[in-house]
């Protein structure tokens, strides 16, 4: 760089970057995700942003939302030693873009440390090699859970599922939300019914899982497109099209497969459906938060049962805020064996943006200081630290402030970071053992004996 250059200290494109109150929202809601996670008795676990590349692609993902990188450890400087140690194909490395595959990894690496099934949760940070834009990020945090079973997983996992998204978002309180549930069995199962071959399958999955966004036409169109004749297009439209109230859908659904030929998957796929919504209901969730959505389909490759997406109603455009479901062969394709599970996936940093751009949520303030204790007389900092102490021990938050300046500007300072009051001690309340205590909401202001300080401080904050 040449002298008088400037550096560009820009954040790179789709990396976020949080002012202090932005970073305490997330503390906040990361708080009340883990407090649930932890209340069904999820553990939390670790695994490292960087994985090697063949784990990473185990699933056939050919690095659409991989972003490669060059060996973490040796600078750009030293790769010709890299080259010549040969480190390619196992040793290449690359970021995690999402959490579910490092699991497999991480449970195949201590397989004889865990107990199953094996419940986890992980809010790390994912990386995903993707145009950065309007509420998509190259790097964000993810909140998943995910139960892992050798052999055999109870339905009753994945009954648990809605119950932690509604407790989750009803402690956040963003409003009405509607989580809907389907089964990859009754979509592949009435697929099969119609006619659509085995190899045609997949493709319709994924076309059906774009409704939402490209609308009924353009769906049958696509269809069509794969090969898919106009009659099954339409059969599979009105299918996707069935609604109601959650055992209206059901008594629909098994009234259809009665009429249907080669049915065995379908109705397997409608008695887990059944299990899974008795589930729900018997861990209370309200029936206004839950319904059978028969164009849920989750274009991933993976699933294989149950599937959920959350819907923030009123706000459709925002998308998913919670997804995820079942799936059979993805955690054991290291170790060869069958490890069926079931997971949800919180985006949270997407979710917040789009959250806050909406005015769903709001900043919180920019510290977590409740309390200023004002600096009125240099001599009286060792009044001041005292003070301060005694306030934190009683589980306050303060900030005493160790530059003098006039009380106007320390007034100032306390309400532009949101704290709430100030501890006002000049030489007559020293000498008295008493303090002027300032509310900067309200402009209240009241003598309080020092002894009694934090009680009165605690009793005006609730």
């Amino acid at each position: 760089m040449a002298k008088g250059d400037k550096i560009n200290f820009s954040t790179p494109s789709g990396f976020p970057e949080f002012l202090p109150s932005e970073k305490r929202l997330e503390l906040y809601l990361l708080d009340i995700i883990r407090r649930v996670f932890e209340s069904y008795g999820f553990t939390p676990i670790e695994t490292p942003a960087v994985e090697r590349l063949e784990v990473l692609q185990a699933k056939g993902n050919q690095g659409d939302n991989i972003i490669y990188g060059i060996d973490p450890i040796l600078p750009p400087n030293r790769q010709a030693e890299r080259d010549k140690s040969g480190e390619t194909g196992s040793e290449a490395r690359a970021l995690k873009f999402d959490q579910t595959v490092p699991l497999a990894a991480y449970i195949a690496r201590h397989l004889n440390e865990l107990t199953f099934p094996f419940a986890r949760y992980q809010t790390d940070v994912v990386f995903r090699g993707e145009r950065a834009k309007d509420g998509r990020f190259r790097q964000f945090r993810q909140c998943d859970i995910d139960v892992v079973a050798r052999r055999e997983l109870s339905l009753l996992y994945d009954a648990q599922m809605p119950a932690i998204i509604t407790e989750i978002f009803e402690a956040i309180n963003i409003g009405d939300f509607l989580i809907r549930i389907n089964n990859r069995k009754v979509l592949t199962g009435f697929f099969k019914s119609v006619g659509i071959a085995e190899n045609q399958i997949k493709s319709c999955i994924g076309i059906v899982d774009t409704l939402e966004k490209i609308g009924e036409s353009k769906v049958k169109q696509d269809l069509e497109k794969e090969g898919i004749l106009e009659e099954q297009a339409q059969k599979i439209i009105e299918f996707i099209k069935i609604d109601g109230l959650v055992d209206e859908v059901l008594d629909k659904l098994k009234h259809l497969a009665q009429n249907l030929p080669e049915t065995e998957q379908l109705s397997l796929g409608i008695t887990e459906l059944e299990t899974v919504i008795a589930g729900v209901r018997n861990l209370g969730v309200a029936e206004n938060r839950f319904c059978i959505d028969l164009s849920i389909a989750r274009g991933l490759d993976y699933y294989t049962g149950t599937v959920y997406e959350t819907t923030l109603l009123g706000h459709e455009a925002l998308g998913s805020i919670c997804s995820g479901g079942r799936y059979e062969e993805l955690v054991g394709v290291f170790l060869g064996e069958k490890m069926p599970g079931v997971g949800i996936s919180i985006g949270l940093t997407r979710l917040i943006s789009r959250l806050l751009k909406a005015g769903i949520l709001s900043t919180l303030a920019a510290t977590p200081a409740q309390v200023m204790v004002v600096n009125m007389q240099e001599d009286l900092m060792p009044t001041y630290l005292k003070v301060s102490q005694n306030l934190r021990q009683a589980g306050i938050n303060v900030i005493t402030n160790f530059d003098k300046r006039p009380l106007g500007k320390q007034f100032q300072l306390a309400d532009k970071q949101g704290i709430q009051f100030c501890v006002i001690i000049g030489s007559e309340e020293a000498a008295a053992q008493k303090s002027s205590l300032k509310d900067l909401k309200t402009g209240e202001q009241v003598e309080v004996l020092l002894e009694n300080l934090a009680e009165e401080v605690k009793r005006r904050l609730t």
